[in-house]
């Protein structure tokens, strides 16, 4: 399929094939496709946590609504930002660029003021925020390239951040859960496997200024 055909094919799976499960190799697809999403400034401010346990999946399902995708699922990947946000995660981005790129300190230098000026007046609340758009940035990658793999998945929001917290014991590791996209295959018994997909026209959707 090419990508348009792929986008068509995908949707929100709302029951997945408890039967089948995604390769390794499937997996590290998704994992490098995460790593590789696009953040502001590059600093990459989200973490990416996959669960693969049947019974951690069972306790979420409450967490999630009800929904029992979380437990059908193969796996549930669980977009998280820094439940603390700090001048050492700046810190960390810059010394990377150094190692990778062996840019030196006088043309970073200016750019690292830049960003530290800049976060130190921002409150953790406007940090989280703008972590949690990135964090989006993310998902909607994963969904793109999940449906170019012909992997199923389903977006959600739905679902109770402080309660994954407890059960993944993220607040340990300074992380907070933001997005839940659980995947798999999708069930041949879903009732929105073969319905048509409900879009406005282009042309109402994309204005085209020349």
């Amino acid at each position: 399929m090419n990508t348009i055909e792929s986008l068509q094919w995908r949707y929100a799976v709302k029951k997945f094939d408890e039967n089948k499960s995604l390769t390794e190799e499937q997996i590290t697809t998704l994992k490098e496709a995460f790593n590789l999403t696009a953040t502001s400034y590059g600093l990459q401010p989200i973490t990416l946590v996959i669960v693969q346990n049947k019974e951690i999946q069972r306790q979420l399902v409450e967490h999630s609504w009800n929904q029992q995708q979380v437990l059908q699922a193969s796996h549930v990947l669980v977009l998280c930002i820094p439940a603390e946000y700090t001048e050492r995660e700046v810190e960390h981005y810059f010394n990377l660029v150094k190692e990778i790129r062996n840019t030196p300190d006088e043309i970073l230098n200016p750019f690292k003021e830049f960003l530290m000026s800049s976060f130190k007046q921002k409150s953790q609340e406007e940090l989280y925020a703008w972590n949690k758009n990135q964090a989006y940035i993310a998902l909607g990658n994963l969904m793109t390239v999940c449906a170019l793999e012909k992997i199923d998945s389903c977006p959600m929001e739905g679902f109770v951040p402080e309660k994954y917290d407890e059960v993944l014991d993220l607040t340990s590791k300074n992380l907070r859960s933001v997005l839940v996209m659980p995947v798999g295959y999708r069930a041949e018994d879903d009732f929105m496997k073969d319905l048509k997909k409900v879009r406005k026209e282009t042309d109402e959707t994309v204005l085209h200024i020349s």
